[in-house]
């Protein structure tokens, strides 16, 4: 039975009719049949052969691994830091162009609806596609290396920063705009300040969140060729080296760790 309650906090019960009843347990019947399609399917494709094998084939692997080779990791400080400036000025690049997206993709600041579709369709193509895909199309039409990756990571990066951005201008208060505004100060003057100063802590806070997210992302793009320390773990892996991996993962953790309280650090500072 459903429960409301009156404006002085008095519970009122009332009766589901028969129709509300069937609904709900249609709802529950739809959900828990979709359920049971899904794990048959997933069932009917899983070689649970392998599954059963997988804990004696996961502590073998670890063995393999342990202990880690570390005068390997003398290699390693150039690929990682190659991935830090890929995620650095990738991320560069995407907040340069999500910026003005965002300002055309919101309702209160575009100039046009048909503007603000087509912002909001470059901000939707941007986060639809990761940017492991990215770094695929990129590699195939530049070629590997560094710049692949970091325009890939540009890519992904606008629709993140694009979205988050133009929902926190949508959000903004009206009074100061409308204050600049009475003034008779120019659309730009009103941007600059009535929206601008709004909206500037929330772009900084995005803006280090998703360089943050960056660092974890370029950690792998070079495992189809766009630079970075995936490189150097795409050639230990084949070549079976479980050892240097070990190596690799330890680092790229130290490197999310620090990545993780330097954007801490900075949001704390700039919010």
């Amino acid at each position: 039975m459903p429960v409301s309650t009156t404006s002085d906090g008095t519970p009122i019960w009332q009766r589901r009719t028969s129709r509300v009843q069937w609904l709900i347990f249609l709802a529950w019947l739809v959900g828990i049949s979709l359920l049971l399609l899904c794990w048959k399917v997933i069932s009917d494709n899983t070689m649970w052969v392998f599954v059963e094998d997988a804990g004696r084939q996961g502590s073998d692997l670890i063995s393999r691994m342990t202990p880690p080779r570390w005068e390997y990791a003398s290699q390693l400080w150039q690929p990682m830091w190659d991935t830090i400036n890929i995620a650095t000025l990738g991320t560069a690049l995407g907040i340069a162009l999500a910026f003005p997206v965002a300002f055309l993709a919101a309702r209160n600041t575009t100039p046009h609806p048909l503007v603000r579709s087509l912002a909001l369709t470059i901000i939707v193509s941007s986060r639809s596609i990761n940017s492991i895909i990215w770094a695929m199309l990129l590699v195939t039409i530049l070629g590997p290396g560094v710049l692949a990756g970091i325009i890939a990571i540009g890519l992904r990066s606008i629709g993140f920063v694009g979205k988050l951005l133009y929902e926190a201008i949508e959000e903004i208060h009206p009074t100061p705009v409308e204050a600049v505004s009475a003034t008779g100060a120019s659309r730009l003057q009103v941007m600059n300040y009535g929206v601008l100063p709004q909206v500037m802590p929330a772009f900084a806070g995005i803006s280090v969140y998703r360089w943050d997210i960056n660092i974890r992302e370029s950690t792998v793009l070079g495992l189809v060729g766009a630079g970075g320390i995936g490189l150097q773990l795409n050639a230990s892996i084949n070549l079976l080296a479980w050892n240097q991996v070990s190596v690799i993962f330890l680092m790229i953790f130290a490197t999310v760790l620090v990545s993780e309280w330097v954007s801490a650090r900075v949001r704390q500072a700039i919010i």
